[in-house]
């Protein structure tokens, strides 16, 4: 589902169009994971939205590094931003239920009771943006296209999706295989579709900084290599009145601006030179919005609450290096890392430590296991660490004051058991006598001062972390090689995990280029337990589930874990109104709307 999350088996509950279908067959307008779809067949606009918010205006955001492509859907390039706005899909989801999808491209979808394929019907009046209708022909040619030669995560994320086929003028049908599997049907309707007319002519596996032809709401308008894009609302956009639109993509341009750091960043909109930020750096959240445009209300800074499920950030370990295979080592390493002085001293203690890899959310294991989770456990007993059935995780812990020599100790003590010992102030180790070193790969300048510290703590085992900061586009080049010791990485989550958790965890994906994979994880029982996952048969196994997933993986101490907040960390210029309601799930940023009075006060008059 996502951006990507996903879902999985529970019962896929629809509500019904009056539409002919045949025996065993429903035609729905929604798709919707757990119980009924919030939005019946008649509804009018989602609740997080103003229907009548006013279009127009030009809204500037920021970002770091450069591009080189307007091809989002490959793995060479780096893609301009908003790069994606041109493109639709067959359904969406709502931001305020867990993982319920509505018809964008397709009208209606057709799913029989035992979920073992989906059709969809498209609307006669979806089109491209130079006018020609999107057919089936289109979404079969989109759903080939993206598994052949698109980025290798499509191949892995529509691994059971056997074959699609035209069977009506406007219906294309997707059939399934590989067992239950009953998200399919939803992960189907996040198929992008493209225009098979426009790349029937180019190199899909290629970059290209020709604007793309598109259907969505907005399209490329201009661009500067490297250093800005423009994209335009499309004012003849063909969905621009359905109920899962309406109130939402306000602006009549959006203007990237692209910039070398953070800290050039937050000096040109202090300077005025873009709208908006959400802000990731605890310390510049404290420190750094004390300007006069602030003081005089000019610039608003706020926290929006929400409540996400946060998934887990953490500094991850490429266990394809032979130093980090020893889950005792990886352990050890994380009692290196002082979160309690780092969030007193760095973070200004905004931050939770982060304990689950689905955090915030009712997945996420606690205590010990008991009823069905401990029963599929008990599966794996002898194969997954003991401490998965006796202790409750906790990540280490420290009073705070920067004294964390038990840690220390907790950790020279596991290295040694790993066969690692200290010979001359350095750890080497004791069959090879080869020293522990390794590298802390950073895309950020700003995650240094949290890096820095945690390497003074591993120094005093005898270790040697080198810190290594690179540009975007040598980090994505390396990171899709899996040319990393250890990283900064994070793996969000949703309400209903599902089919992305191939990509995070199993072994068939921890040797595709390109994959989410990053930590290389390659074990059976956690590739089982994956399976299970996505084919929970309700919502009270996905939870079990889910937890018995979550209890493994963090006893495997494949990261460090990192922190999180519960709240969105704005600044904006004072131009914008919203929504009374903010969506669960969401920021909701593409709800807001240009106030033409705030504006004007600003200089900035709405054309």
């Amino acid at each position: 589902m996502n951006g990507y999350a996903a879902a999985l088996g529970f019962f896929l509950v629809l509500a019904a169009l009056p539409v002919a279908a045949e025996e065993g067959v429903r035609v729905v307008h929604a798709l919707a994971m757990h119980g009924e779809p919030k939005y019946g067949p008649g509804f009018q606009h989602f609740d997080y939205v103003n229907p009548d918010a006013p279009k127009g205006g030009t809204v500037r955001f920021y970002t770091i590094g450069t591009f080189d492509s307007f091809n989002p859907f490959i793995l060479k390039g780096t893609p301009a931003a908003g790069a994606g706005s041109a493109f639709e899909t067959l359904m969406t989801g709502s931001a305020d239920e867990a993982f319920t999808a509505y018809g964008l491209i397709a009208e209606s979808a057709e799913v029989p009771d035992d979920r073992s394929w989906v059709a969809f019907n498209l609307r006669p009046e979806a089109r491209w943006h130079d006018g020609k209708p999107i057919t089936v022909e289109d979404v079969i040619f989109s759903f080939e296209i993206l598994k052949e030669k698109g980025h290798p995560y499509y191949r892995a994320y529509y691994a059971n999706v056997a074959k699609a086929e035209k069977v009506g003028e406007r219906k294309v049908k997707f059939t399934f295989s590989g067992g239950v599997n009953r998200e399919l049907p939803l992960i189907v309707g996040q198929l992008t579709i493209l225009p098979k007319h426009y790349w029937e002519t180019r190199d899909f596996g290629a970059t290209t900084l020709e604007p793309p032809l598109g259907s969505g709401p907005y399209r490329i308008e201009s661009f500067d290599t490297g250093r800005s894009v423009t994209v335009v609302r499309v004012e003849d956009y063909w969905g621009k009145d359905l109920p899962v639109n309406r109130g939402q993509e306000n602006w009549g341009r959006i203007r990237y601006e692209y910039f070398g750091d953070e800290t050039v960043a937050l000096e040109a909109f202090k300077a005025g030179a873009y709208d908006f930020r959400q802000e990731s750096n605890s310390k510049l959240w404290a420190t750094a919005y004390d300007f006069p445009a602030v003081k005089d209300g000019r610039v608003v800074k706020e926290l929006i609450p929400n409540e996400n499920p946060n998934g887990m950030q953490g500094f991850a370990f490429n266990t394809r290096r032979e130093i980090f295979k020893d889950r005792r080592v990886r352990q050890a390493i994380g009692q290196a890392f002082d979160f309690e002085w780092s969030n007193q001293t760095l973070f200004y203690g905004q931050y939770t430590r982060s304990e689950s890899y689905f955090s915030n959310s009712e997945l996420a294991s606690s205590g010990l296991p008991e009823g069905e989770e401990l029963a599929i456990l008990e599966r794996y007993r002898g194969l997954v660490p003991d401490e998965v059935f006796t202790e409750e995780y906790h990540a280490p812990s420290t009073d705070g004051s920067g004294n964390n020599r038990a840690n220390l100790r907790e950790a020279a003590r596991l290295l040694k058991e790993a066969g690692w010992v200290v010979k001359d102030g350095r750890l080497v180790n004791e069959a090879t006598a080869k020293p522990f070193e390794f590298e802390i790969l950073l895309v950020s300048p700003a995650f240094e001062r949290v890096t820095q510290p945690f390497a003074r703590n591993l120094e005093r085992l005898g270790i040697e972390a080198r810190i290594r900061t690179v540009d975007t586009a040598q980090y994505q080049n390396r990171m899709d090689q899996y040319d990393f010791d250890v990283t900064v990485e994070s793996f969000g989550q949703s309400l209903s995990p599902g089919n992305e958790q191939r990509d995070f965890w199993t072994s068939a994906s921890a040797d595709i280029p390109g994959g989410r994979n990053t930590i290389g994880v390659k074990d059976p029982a956690i590739d089982e337990l994956v399976g299970l996952v996505i084919e929970a048969p309700d919502r009270d196994s996905l939870v079990a589930r889910a937890r018995a997933l979550d209890r493994v993986l963090l006893w495997g101490h494949y990261v460090v874990p990192n922190w999180h907040i519960q709240a969105y960390r704005v600044a904006s210029w004072n131009m914008f109104s919203r929504p009374a309601v903010t969506p669960k799930y969401s920021l909701g940023l593409n709800t807001w709307w240009i106030d033409r009075e705030k504006a004007a006060a600003l200089g900035r008059p709405v054309d």
